[in-house]
């Protein structure tokens, strides 16, 4: 599989610098006529926006992230562990977002989230926790991982949201790794491919959109990009015969959602990191691996971008490079800064208009596809997900 899929990689390449300049998407899939349509009534303004998932302050709405809906019209909003204090106060400001979004806006809201399972879960502790990566890894059982996926689409469905930052598709080869570890399946990309396409199809049958990550692959480094900018030293021919494989096998089933990797890997861009890599995104991601769904950043003031770079350069970098949305998660004027910076640099002529239709496109689509709505969602009995999540982990691990 590995060989076969990237033994003309360089061909590929070239391919795909020809696709690109005759437009890839009329290549690669065929137009909804009713989201281009839909496109062709938004302003610039409503079209950033939908480029833009920012976090939220604090445990209730207030006016800044409020203003991000009515003013910014934000593409949807991701919720951290400080946002979470209570089942009751989580459901209720999921809600808040959705109603104020529905008076304000004709486009639902993407509601994300990160449910991986272990130590990375940002629910409220009366939900019990699913096992980590690495305990699915070591049982390797795919059924299993497709009941997870659903679980965690389970529990994200119970609060009324609708994207899940998981699976992880790091192949954990650093044991010296600070990052991922044990959010890893494993060292053996092999059984983070089918373990990690199991969660996926999980989590998107149980009607939750999953996001792979972290592209093109965080699992050698010695570096949190929380913390600094990761360096990996590996040509293509590593990567593809690694770090690669899970994100490939995940593309050719159907995944809609990647999320970059602030990290450097100078010998296919020795400048850029890959979240503001054209290299990495468009002609590695893009052309060769023919992912055309929507790219996501992680979120832009970890320091590994915010050390190194203004957030207002960073944005633009990163959407020059193919990125479709970019992820402010701390720091409400951040994201306004973001934001401007984008709207200027259409502007100013450093990205076109038709360039962010591009993104807006796969947005729209992909909300599209899971019937998003910002209509209030019925509260379910906790205790039916704690019984499940107990009976898997009674049965299995």
């Amino acid at each position: 599989m590995k060989n076969k899929r990237f033994s003309m990689a360089t061909i590929a390449l070239l391919i795909g610098v020809i696709l690109s300049s005759c437009g890839v998407e009329e290549i690669n899939q065929e137009r909804d006529q009713e989201i281009v349509n839909q496109i062709k009534k938004m302003s610039l303004e409503e079209k950033i926006g939908q480029m833009m998932i920012v976090g939220v302050e604090g445990y209730a709405l207030n006016s800044s992230t409020k203003k991000m809906i009515v003013d910014k019209k934000v593409g949807g909003f991701v919720i951290l562990g400080n946002n979470v204090r209570t089942s009751k106060q989580l459901f209720d400001l999921v809600n808040s977002l959705k109603s104020t979004n529905k008076q304000e806006n004709r486009i639902p809201l993407f509601l994300s989230i990160d449910e991986e399972g272990g130590r990375i879960t940002r629910f409220p502790e009366e939900l019990r926790k699913l096992p980590s990566n690495k305990e699915i890894g070591e049982l390797d059982n795919q059924e299993v991982a497709y009941q997870i996926g659903r679980l965690q689409a389970e529990k994200l469905k119970l609060f009324g949201l609708n994207m899940n930052f998981a699976p992880v598709l790091d192949v954990n080869s650093n044991p010296k790794n600070p990052i991922i570890g044990d959010r890893s399946y494993g060292n053996n990309p092999e059984v983070v491919s089918r373990l990690g396409v199991q969660t996926m199809k999980g989590i998107q049958e149980n009607g939750i959109i999953p996001v792979l990550k972290h592209f093109p692959g965080h699992g050698d480094t010695i570096v949190d990009s929380h913390q600094g900018l990761p360096s990996v030293s590996h040509d293509i021919n590593r990567l593809e015969n690694l770090e690669l494989v899970p994100f490939q096998e995940a593309i050719d089933e159907q995944a809609e959602v990647v999320m970059t990797a602030h990290i450097l890997l100078p010998k296919l861009d020795a400048t850029h990191p890959a979240t503001m890599s054209k290299k990495i995104i468009t002609d590695l991601l893009r052309e060769e691996l023919h992912f055309d769904g929507i790219v996501i950043t992680d979120d832009m003031t970890m320091k590994a971008i915010s050390a190194n770079y203004g957030i207002s350069e960073a944005a633009v970098a990163t959407v020059q490079a193919g990125s479709d949305m970019i992820m402010v998660a701390h720091n409400h004027q951040k994201g306004i800064e973001a934001y401007e910076a984008l709207l200027n640099a259409v502007k100013k002529g450093e990205l076109s208009e038709e360039r962010i239709d591009k993104s807006v496109y796969r947005i729209l689509n992909v909300k599209k596809k899971y019937q998003l709505s910002d209509e209030r969602s019925p509260f379910g009995p906790i205790r039916d997900i704690n019984e499940k999540i107990g009976t898997l982990l009674m049965e299995h691990f």
